[in-house]
């Protein structure tokens, strides 16, 4: 039996409202009003992109309910793609009446723009959506472009940084919006294997998704840990004694990637390393920093982004 999650009930319950094909672009704008007036914790989380608001993890359930069945994907000529709903069941019966509401005010308060009413105004209401357009320009005027570009220099710094972060706890839209706030230029993956079974963090989507948001991704394996020494870890003196050993054995043994880090950070000025848990003391991520921090000629602070 198929699991349908709460969240995918949403979208097929928004599609059903609309009660048109919709397309890529207009959806995660139509999710995006919606978020906007759920009460609590919101279904999805969006970051500024090409198009502006876009959840990955929205895009990932439609690709998702398209395999079930639920929805059909149709291509278009202008490389973007049309939702048309294939099932009959009426979902929004499975909501809550506060998510009910929200797809009811969504509908009729937007249901009848265009794709591009949709986008300009979900760029004049939350201008930091807009920061990475590439359309902007032709749908703003001279003054709300304005104010844009406001909100980029808003997250724009001169002075050189390395910071760590942990994506446990986070979604991947959550963690690329800290990224962006710290105007991080370039993310340093410092996993042994950059794969993970949380939504987004495996290399190949968390690299597009970096670089979607103007971020450069590296991945340096050499200064990771192998999974079976992870093993066993129960107390922070557990922790303490794995990167006690690695700093003398696996850390000295690939210093030249530690230099390679090095010399990123000197180029780009504002790095940050990453791996998986949350409390930076039981990351190893923690001690590359330590050592990068304490190399010679250090010009750079050191921060810790945490949830």
């Amino acid at each position: 039996m198929q699991v349908l999650y709460y969240r995918r009930k949403i979208i097929l319950a928004l599609l059903e409202a609309l009660g048109k094909d919709v397309s890529a672009k207009s959806l995660q704008k139509y999710l995006f009003l919606f978020t906007r007036r759920q009460v609590g914790e919101k279904a999805f989380d969006f970051v500024p992109y090409k198009y502006g608001c876009f959840s990955f993890q929205a895009n990932q359930d439609l690709v998702v309910l398209s395999k079930q069945g639920y929805l059909d994907i149709e291509k278009t000529e202008r490389k973007d793609s049309l939702y048309h709903s294939l099932h009959e069941t009426h979902f929004i019966r499975d909501l809550d009446l506060f998510d009910t509401q929200a797809i009811r005010e969504v509908c009729k308060l937007y249901g009848n723009m265009s794709q591009n009413e949709l986008i300009a105004y979900t760029y004049r209401t939350n201008p930091f959506t807009a920061i990475n357009s590439t359309i902007a320009q032709y749908l703003l005027t001279q003054e709300e472009m304005d104010k844009v570009r406001k909100y980029r220099e808003r997250y724009k710094f001169t002075s050189s940084v390395l910071m760590t972060i942990g994506y446990e706890g986070f979604t991947l839209e959550k963690y690329l919006k800290q990224l962006i706030c710290n105007d991080i230029r370039v993310l340093c993956d410092v996993r042994k294997n950059a794969f993970s079974m949380k939504y987004g963090f495996s290399k190949g989507i968390l690299q597009k998704a970096c670089e979607g948001v103007g971020i450069k991704y590296i991945h340096v394996p050499a200064l990771g840990i192998e999974s079976e020494n992870r093993k066993a870890l129960n107390t922070q003196e557990d922790y303490d004694r794995l990167f006690e050993e690695y700093e003398q054995t696996s850390l000295k043994q690939n210093w030249d990637a530690l230099l390679y880090v090095r010399s990123v950070l000197d180029e780009e000025k504002r790095v940050c390393l990453t791996c998986f848990e949350k409390d930076p003391r039981q990351c190893h991520r923690t001690r590359v920093a330590r050592a990068l921090m304490e190399l010679p000629n250090v010009t750079y602070d050191f921060q810790e982004i945490l949830l």
